[in-house]
């Protein structure tokens, strides 16, 4: 029988929030072991330094105690041993996402990255870990979800689990604690859904909802990859957003009040996000787990790996969620185009784009999308909406240009055939060239001016093409974010703004960020000033955009604001509102455009 490395996870104390795991490796190092745990999550393109939460480690031999020194940041030596080794360690979990680990009395929740110390060149070694319930009559009820193979365990049960290989451990969240679940069927896949936190979810309908989703990605691809079981674990709180893609799984953060209630019959703005989040994890089995970067596929998750394709990875997985929900006939086509002028609003208000290409935002996530400051709106672009977006144009160009014949549809149904099937990674510019080599068309001048330059995207344009108008308009107040054209939405042009983004803060109000030539900057204000009055007069949140709002762009106001303890005075002459909101509508006048725009939404003429 194969020897296995294995690990014991014990809930040590939930009140203080700290796992242990024993680590028993049998054939050690004869030279020395090295541990060390990765310090990021594939996924999420940040380092987190997942060992800062490693409390105590030690080591042993039989009854003997082994040195162990800490070589860096995140590795262990462990010093030479003739027979199997033990190491023992504490780790803290108090990280509420979907990236690290958690512990109290109500849940547990842990990421192979953030737990499982990885045994430097033994990552092919079969691995088995067992999770051992917690003692108390409190957790007497308590579950454990998670796709990893079972060994001596059943699902939803403590007990044994088992894996391959290191990459594969660590690619299996683990949900622990009181939580709902149900269960539905995809391609003869058994899929879970379990949601700990407290909800009033109506099971039956969200079952019956991601069954329709899952069974159009499938239907997408044309089959459904390899596994066993798909678990979506979902996380309901008061106020939260967030998901990450698993090889067989996705964890997800939500609003409670955005998960389907019971008697409920429309799908609220709430739950439509929620779909689309489940819709964009689902679609990443295909498009993240297996179509990957070269560079990704066997990833040193001890540094950043850079590559400029995220683009691609999670602009078109972007492009399809949403998509996915008009075309499986979970929402229509007006609350589709709803969401879609959100998201071209989103882009347009950053000012980022003419700064930072597409694929420089891909290759720049490390440093600059997942460590945004209050600048970041001015320098950046989001590869998930302006990729999603350019996913869009190149879609609809590909339909027009082929007259139907080729779409971005059957671009990712080859990617999948060549590369995620095969598990051959892609290199750079290989989309482009299967772009290409599949429609028959020169399409170089449009990857070279929306992929690696900052032209605006031919949106208007594109969407001309299947029936939809859009245009521009200033946003009526700071609540809006774009929409379909109504005649009451329409924005004046008289409309003047600060130019900022703001907060309330007792009754105080902290300039979160400020716009590009804007006139809080050209004032000289910054983020981080605190507002307390203007012209004299003490005002709060709602009142500092009717003192803007209703003056007149030839007039100077004094606003008072402190910066750090100082306390200034800025002279601010408001500016008209930018025309940075979309607006969508239907061209129903146009029948031939029309035909157009039901096929590429899969509607039924």
């Amino acid at each position: 029988m194969k020897r296995m490395i294995r690990y014991k996870v014990e809930l040590k104390s939930p009140e203080a929030h700290l796992f242990q795991v024993v680590l028993d490796i049998p054939t050690p190092d004869p030279e020395g072991q090295l541990v060390t745990l990765p310090a990021w999550i594939p996924g999420s393109y940040m380092i987190r330094d997942f060992a800062r939460n490693i409390v105590t480690l030690s080591a042993a031999t039989g009854q003997s105690s082994l040195r162990a020194v800490k070589v860096d940041k995140q590795t262990w030596e462990i010093e030479p041993c003739e027979d199997s080794l033990q190491i023992i360690y504490d780790v803290y979990a108090w990280d509420l996402s979907v990236r690290g680990a958690y512990l109290d009395t109500t849940r547990a929740f842990i990421t192979g990255t953030s737990l499982f110390l990885r045994v430097v060149g033994q990552d092919h070694m079969p691995c088995t870990v067992e999770f051992i319930r917690p003692v108390g009559e409190k957790y007497l009820d308590w579950r454990l979800a998670t796709t990893m193979t079972v060994a001596e365990a059943v699902f939803l049960e403590f007990g044994s689990y088992r894996a391959q290989n290191y990459d594969e451990l660590i690619d299996h969240p683990v949900e622990m604690g009181l939580f709902s679940y149900a269960h539905f069927q995809i391609a003869e896949v058994p899929h879970t859904v379990v949601i700990s936190g407290q909800h009033r979810t109506d099971l039956s309908r969200l079952c019956d909802d991601l069954k329709t989703i899952c069974d159009h990605h499938v239907s997408f691809f044309g089959e459904l990859p390899k596994m066993d079981r798909y678990l979506f674990q979902v996380l309901a709180v008061g106020d939260g957003y967030g998901g990450l893609e698993h090889r067989s799984s996705t964890s997800l953060i939500c609003k409670r009040t955005d998960l389907p209630q019971q008697a409920e019959k429309s799908v609220s703005e709430g739950y439509r996000q929620f779909l689309g989040l489940c819709s964009h994890e689902y679609f990443h089995l295909w498009n993240v787990k297996r179509i990957r970067p070269e560079v990704l596929r066997k990833a040193d998750l001890s540094k950043e790996i850079h590559t400029t394709l995220l683009w691609a990875f999670e602009g078109i997985t972007s492009y399809y969620d949403d998509l996915a929900l008009v075309r499986s006939g979970r929402i229509d086509q007006e609350s589709y185009l709803e969401m879609l002028a959100k998201q071209i609003t989103r882009l347009m208000r950053t000012s980022g784009r003419f700064k930072q290409t597409l694929s420089e935002a891909s290759f720049d996530a490390w440093t600059k999308f997942y460590k945004q400051d209050e600048n970041a709106g001015n320098t950046i672009v989001s590869y998930y909406d302006k990729g999603a977006l350019f996913s869009l144009s190149l879609d609809l160009l590909l339909r027009q240009k082929s007259g139907g014949r080729v779409t971005l549809d059957n671009v990712m149904r080859e990617l999948w055939i060549r590369h995620g099937k095969t598990d051959i990674g892609l290199r750079e510019g290989d989309i482009e060239k299967l772009t290409c080599d599949l429609s028959g068309l020169d399409l170089s001048e449009f990857f070279k001016c929306y992929l690696h330059q900052t032209d605006e995207l031919p949106l208007k344009k594109m969407l001309y093409t299947v029936g939809i108008g859009m245009d521009y308009f200033p946003a009526i107040d700071k609540t809006d974010k774009g929409g379909l054209l109504k005649e009451k939405a329409i924005g004046k042009s008289t409309v003047l703004v600060l130019g900022a983004q703001f907060i309330a803060e007792n009754r105080d109000i902290r300039l979160t960020a400020v716009n590009d030539g804007g006139a809080a900057q050209q004032a000289g204000l910054s983020a981080g000033d605190v507002i307390v009055a203007v012209d004299g007069v003490r005002v709060g949140a709602d009142q500092l955009e009717e003192c803007i709002t209703n003056t007149s762009s030839d007039k100077i106001i004094k606003v008072h604001a402190f910066r750090r303890d100082e306390l200034m005075v800025f002279n601010v002459q408001p500016q008209v509102a930018p025309a940075d909101t979309c607006r969508l509508w239907i061209r129903h006048e146009d029948k031939e455009a029309g035909s157009r725009r039901n096929e590429w939404l899969g509607l039924n003429c």
